[in-house]
């Protein structure tokens, strides 16, 4: 039995069910980057009252990493094995419960052993969420929403900032962890009423249980619109096609392991943007000569380029496709990372530097919300983004050392030396070996070499309501 779960989700028009799915993950998305990003000020305190050393700190953050890390990975594995919806709640959990822990951490040990642990859950949490929306949303409409979720993500940044100036000199830096914690944990409760995703449930075989999410969701979405009549699905693959389930190591052969290049090589890139530049832009400005004020200020400026450029990713991905957008990005960051060592004006130094951040969070947007999880098929999409998730992240740990040494020797010139190669690089492996999903369906994005022979290639337009 072969319910066509991806061919009748995506002839569905857009309806308050697919904006309902957005903001439950997206919310959840939103406290996964307050968390990530809460180190930031939460440190300062705990170094400044004595709870913490530097050694410390630099070990709390290293943990941080290398539990997103091992989360990425081990989301993909979990994911694909017992559901979406079982995992997106359990790395909810898992983060919320330890952010609550940390808050009554005795000691900086105990804090930085719950800080892994929320690692494990922060890093699922990119990966299940990005890729559970995308099993859900129309072709016409999915860079749109999709994007729009890395909005929620870098809104986190911002947001642990102001709040931490607002609640740490009136509460301490406990205060943070608790609203992380209780954050995360009622959007857990909120949850519950997501549906699994259907696509994966007939993937493995679930068939009934997918037909009937589907009928649920079909009658939701035909009531929004007045009782018409949706239109019809496109052709179903033949259940023989669709039991042609593909196994983890077809992504490491064919026109998979390319799939597999692209999205492992464009988030190290992007990663090593974040944690090798952007991170580190106060420090850049205080060797320069800057006060600490007036460095904080000139990366707060900046700053705004995160959910700008997240905005231009989400808005003009659908309309652009994903690869112009990509290359195009890629280049404008590097015009603008050639100019900004050469740049000494005060007025002039924090607007190019934001005209160099947007291009920056526009890849973003596009790269860990949107371009990843389209590469893969269902069966293995979780796994596959997972890897990629992994090396990315594998890259944060080792950027800094590789970003210290470069400024030591040659300065701001040295690092944006590293950072053009890198989207250089990127242009390349993209525009060679990047596919592009702007307006297919999922299942006519499958790689024709993992295919029956006889598989049948669908129109990649049929007719959803746009």
């Amino acid at each position: 039995m072969n319910v066509n779960a991806g061919p009748r989700l995506d002839r569905l028009p857009m309806s308050g069910f697919h904006r309902r799915i957005m903001w439950l993950i997206g919310i959840g998305m939103f406290f996964d980057g307050f968390d990530i990003y809460v180190a930031s000020t939460v440190l300062g305190a705990t170094l400044k009252t004595g709870f913490s050393t530097i050694g410390q700190n630099a070990i709390f953050v290293s943990l941080t990493f290398l539990g997103m890390m091992l989360g990425s990975l081990g989301t993909g594995f979990l994911g694909d094995r017992f559901g979406r919806r079982f995992t997106y709640q359990a790395n909810l959990a898992v983060f919320g419960l330890a952010s609550l822990g940390a808050a009554l951490a005795p000691n900086m040990s105990v804090l930085i052993a719950c800080r892994f642990v929320m690692g494990l859950g922060l890093g699922a949490e990119n990966v299940v969420g990005y890729s559970t929306l995308t099993e859900f949303v129309p072709p016409q409409k999915r860079g749109k929403l999709q994007g729009l979720m890395a909005v929620f993500v870098v809104s986190g940044l911002p947001v642990a900032g102001l709040i931490g100036l607002a609640l740490i000199p009136a509460f301490g830096w406990r205060a943070m962890f608790v609203l992380g914690g209780f954050g995360a944990l009622g959007v857990w409760y909120a949850r519950k009423s997501l549906p699994e995703s259907p696509r994966w449930l007939d993937s493995v075989g679930r068939h009934a249980e997918a037909d009937a999410i589907l009928r649920r969701i079909e009658d939701e979405v035909a009531h929004t619109h007045g009782g018409q009549p949706l239109p019809p699905p496109a052709v179903a693959k033949t259940p023989s096609q669709a039991a042609a389930a593909l196994s983890f190591g077809s992504l490491f052969s064919g026109a998979m392991l390319q799939r597999m290049i692209v999205g492992c090589v464009t988030l190290v890139v992007i990663n090593t943007l974040l944690y090798g530049f952007v991170t580190w832009l106060p420090t850049f400005f205080v060797h320069q000569g800057f006060s600490i004020a007036k460095s904080f200020g000139f990366a707060l400026v900046m700053s705004l380029g995160a959910p700008i450029g997240s905005a231009i990713g989400a808005l003009t991905a659908d309309s652009w496709g994903r690869k112009p957008t990509i290359i195009g990005a890629s280049l404008a960051a590097i015009v603008f990372g050639a100019i900004y060592p050469f740049v000494s004006n005060p007025l002039l130094l924090p607007l190019v530097g934001l005209l160099l951040t947007i291009p920056i969070y526009v890849l973003v947007a596009l790269l860990f919300a949107i371009y990843i999880p389209e590469l893969f098929p269902t069966e293995v999409r979780l796994r596959a983004s997972g890897i990629c998730n992994t090396l990315g992240r594998g890259a944060t740990i080792v950027t800094p050392f590789i970003v210290i040494a470069l400024y030591a020797r040659h300065g701001i010139v040295g690092v944006l030396a590293l950072m053009i190669g890198l989207l250089a690089i990127q242009i390349v492996v993209v525009a060679w070996l990047g596919v592009e999903p702007t307006g297919q369906r999922l299942e006519d994005l499958q790689p024709a070499d993992s295919q029956t022979p006889d598989a049948l290639r669908t129109d990649a337009h049929a007719s959803p309501l746009k």
